[in-house]
């Protein structure tokens, strides 16, 4: 058992739940990341990954269950009221400013953060403080260096590292990464690792990833989704021997 067991969740999902009518994508969900997790939610396509998080991020209202931040329930909260409360999330496809540079696109999430979002270029004081700020967190994930070159001109890999970037900037608690290794080759996908595995330690981190080797290098627990509903959780030893996971997701890389 970790030090981190033992504290109070960041993050909770009871028995949370989403249709579409007769459709159910989230089917009672209970879900629980404390300080420090590294968590990962994995399963085939279409087995309601992406919808968990927009439940969780207030995108989609949930049909029942409830959704506790700290012991505090969010469930009513719009998306940015939770942002405020703690919540940091990147898209499986980014959603950048690629005209404006790496610096800019950071500087922006911090003044909507701080309130100024809109004034960043008007006001000095604001603006020196969001661009120092974004450049100290450009630095943090190794990636200062691109601060002033338009997010157009940079990698895709290192765009994908400036979603990190923003969703930092927003001082999150609980930082929900959504495929952040996707379109990524995979021989390059232990930058984005990297960048996951140096974060503050006290931030509990749910990723969700196809890449299995980079999912079970980063995760300490898995949760298996499947049609909407839980499979199976548990360590990345009990996950990677467990036949039911084998049969309905892990067995079907083998074809």
């Amino acid at each position: 058992m970790t030090a981190s067991a033992s504290l109070p969740p960041l993050l909770e999902t009871q028995g949370l739940s989403k249709s579409f009518g007769a459709l159910v994508v989230a089917d009672s969900i209970d879900l629980t990341l404390r300080p420090g997790a590294r968590h990962a939610l994995i399963g085939p396509n279409g087995a309601g990954k992406t919808t968990f998080v927009n439940l969780v991020t207030g995108t989609l209202q949930p049909t029942a269950g409830r959704i506790l931040m700290g012991g505090e329930e969010v469930t009513g909260l719009s998306p940015e009221a939770r942002v405020r409360k703690g919540v940091g999330r990147t898209f499986q496809i980014n959603s950048l400013f690629n005209r404006l540079s790496v610096l800019e696109n950071v500087a922006i999430a911090v003044s909507e953060r701080d309130g100024f979002a809109g004034r960043i270029f008007r006001a000095r004081k604001a603006e020196r403080r969001a661009f120092e700020e974004a450049y100290a967190i450009l630095e943090g994930i190794g990636i200062g260096m691109e601060a002033l070159r338009p997010v157009a001109e940079i990698a895709y890999g290192r765009q994908r590292l400036v979603e990190i970037a923003i969703a930092l900037a927003l001082k999150p608690k609980v930082l929900l990464l959504d495929e952040p290794a996707a379109g990524i080759p995979s021989a390059e996908s232990h930058v984005v690792l990297d960048v996951v595995e140096a974060l503050p330690p006290d931030i509990a981190v749910l990723i969700i990833e196809h890449d299995m080797a980079l999912v079970f290098r980063l995760a300490s627990r898995i949760t298996v989704l499947v049609q909407g509903a839980i499979l199976v959780e548990g360590t990345p030893q009990e996950i990677a021997h467990d036949p039911k996971v084998k049969e309905v997701y892990l067995g079907e890389k083998s074809h």
